[in-house]
C-alpha cells in the first residue's frame, strides 16, 4: 500500500488552489513508513483524496506535490512534463535565438525542486529536494528519451539541500564530462559558460531580458557593472554603444572569462573601451566616492543577500548601503539599473530599500522602468514564490 499522509482540517485549502507545498504543521497523521523522497499519497482530514507527492521527513516543506491527478510518478510522467516545459519556451527560443535557456523552473514547470538548464547539447541539473532525488534515475531516463542528442550534468552542490536530509552532489549522470567552455548565444550575443565551475548551473539565464533592456541606457555612456560575474550585463552595454565599461567582481577566473567573452564577440578591448577590475565592489565604491569619480549608469547585480528570513534585515542594510554608495557616484541624470535575487524581498520592500537609500544619498531618484526574470523563467499563478528578480532602471537626479 502507498504510504500517506493526512491533513489537518483546513489545510487541504492551498491544496486546492494547486499551491504544490505541505508544511509539517499541517499533517495530522502518517499512514504507513514513507522513505525520502517517496512518493506518497495526500489525503485531506476527511479521506478525501488530493495529491500525489514527495515525502521529506527532515523539512518543514513534509511534501512536494508531483500531481494533483490520479497518475503513476513514472517515466511517462517525466517526459510529459518535459515535453510540457519545452513547448512553453519555444516561442521564446526561436525570439531571441537561444542555445542556452532554462528548460526546467521547478515547481513552476510542475517538477518540485528540479531546474534544469540546457547549454548547447549539455543538460544541467540541479535537484534540490527529497522528492527530485529519490526520482533521479527516472528523470534521467526521460531526459534521454526527451532530448537523446544530451550529455547530463548534475550541479546539485547547494547547501539547501541539507534541510532535505541530502548531501551535495556534482557529476555525469549521462554521456560526457562538459569542457570547460560551452558557448551559447542569445539576442546575437556569445557567452562562454563553464559548467562545472561557474555559479549556479554556470551561467545567470535569468537576467537575459534586463541584459537586453539595459542596452537603451547605455549609449555613449561611462558605465560601471558592479558584481560583473562573467560579464554578462556588460557585453550588452559595449554592444549598446556604452563609451567604455568597467566589469568589477572579487573572482579574478570571473574576469578572465569576462574578457574571452568581449574577446568572443569581437568587441575592441586593446582601447579600454573594456575594463575587468579584481575588486570588493563595497570597498570600490567607497573609493570612487571619495575620489570623486562619477558615471553615467550604474548596473548593480548582487548575489543573493538572504538565504533565510532570519538574514532578510541584514540584507535590506546590505542593499540599502550599496545603492545608496551607487547613488552616490552617478553624474546628475545618470542611471541605476539595480536587481536583487533574493526570493524573499519582494518588489515593494526592494523599491522602499532603494527610496531610503535615495534619503541617506541626499539624492532624487526616479523609478521609470521595472524589471523581472527572463521569459524561461516562469511563474505559476498558484506558485507566487516563483517569482523572485527584481529590478528597477532608475533616474538618478
Amino acid at each position: 500500500m502507498t504510504p500517506a499522509i493526512y491533513l489537518v482540517k483546513g489545510r487541504e485549502k492551498s491544496l486546492r488552489r494547486k499551491h504544490p507545498w505541505i508544511f509539517s504543521r499541517g499533517i495530522q497523521r502518517t499512514e504507513g513508513d514513507p522513505q525520502l523522497g517517496e512518493t506518497i499519497d495526500v489525503f485531506a482530514h476527511n479521506g478525501q483524496w488530493l495529491a500525489k507527492a514527495a515525502y521529506s521527513p527532515h523539512s518543514q516543506i513534509r511534501a512536494r506535490v508531483w500531481s494533483f491527478e490520479q497518475e503513476t510518478i513514472d517515466q511517462t510522467f517525466f517526459e510529459k512534463r518535459l515535453a510540457q516545459a519545452l513547448l512553453l519556451r519555444q516561442d521564446i527560443i526561436a525570439r531571441d535565438g537561444l542555445t542556452g535557456f532554462r528548460l526546467v523552473a521547478a515547481e513552476s514547470d510542475g517538477l518540485p525542486g528540479i531546474t534544469i538548464d540546457k547549454y548547447q547539447n549539455f543538460l544541467v541539473c540541479q535537484l534540490l529536494s527529497a522528492g527530485a532525488e529519490y526520482q533521479k534515475d527516472v528523470l534521467v531516463q526521460a531526459l534521454q528519451s526527451q532530448f537523446p542528442d544530451c550529455h547530463i550534468y548534475e550541479r546539485s552542490d547547494v547547501a539547501v539541500r541539507k534541510k532535505e536530509g541530502l548531501e551535495e552532489r556534482v557529476g555525469v549522470l549521462h554521456g560526457e564530462m562538459p569542457p570547460s567552455s560551452v558557448v551559447i548565444e542569445e539576442n546575437d550575443v556569445k557567452i562562454s559558460v563553464d559548467i562545472v565551475g561557474g555559479h549556479k548551473t554556470g551561467f545567470y539565464l535569468d537576467q537575459r531580458d534586463s541584459r537586453l533592456q539595459s542596452m537603451k541606457y547605455v549609449n555613449q555612456k561611462e558605465v560601471l557593472n558592479c558584481f560583473s560575474y562573467t560579464g554578462g550585463f556588460g557585453l550588452y552595454a559595449l554592444k549598446g554603444g556604452a563609451k567604455r565599461v568597467i566589469n568589477a567582481d572579487v573572482s579574478q577566473p570571473a574576469l578572465d572569462t569576462a574578457k574571452y567573452n568581449a574577446q568572443l564577440n569581437e568587441f575592441d578591448i586593446a582601447k579600454k573601451r573594456a575594463v575587468f577590475l579584481n575588486a570588493d565592489v563595497f570597498k570600490l565604491l567607497r573609493e570612487y566616492r571619495d575620489q570623486g569619480t562619477k558615471f553615467d549608469v550604474v548596473i548593480m547585480d548582487p548575489p543573493k543577500f538572504a538565504e533565510s528570513k532570519n538574514q532578510l534585515n541584514g540584507a535590506c542594510r546590505g542593499y540599502k548601503d550599496i545603492n545608496m554608495l551607487a547613488m552616490q557616484i552617478l553624474k546628475p541624470g545618470g542611471t541605476l539599473l539595480t536587481y536583487s535575487c533574493s526570493g524573499l524581498m519582494d518588489q515593494v520592500l526592494f523599491q522602499k530599500i532603494i527610496a531610503d537609500a535615495a534619503v541617506d544619498a541626499q539624492r532624487s531618484v526616479k523609478f521609470i522602468e521595472r524589471f523581472e526574470q527572463a521569459a524561461d523563467h516562469p511563474t505559476d499563478s498558484a506558485y507566487p514564490e516563483g517569482f523572485y528578480l527584481k529590478g528597477f532602471a532608475c533616474k538618478v537626479l
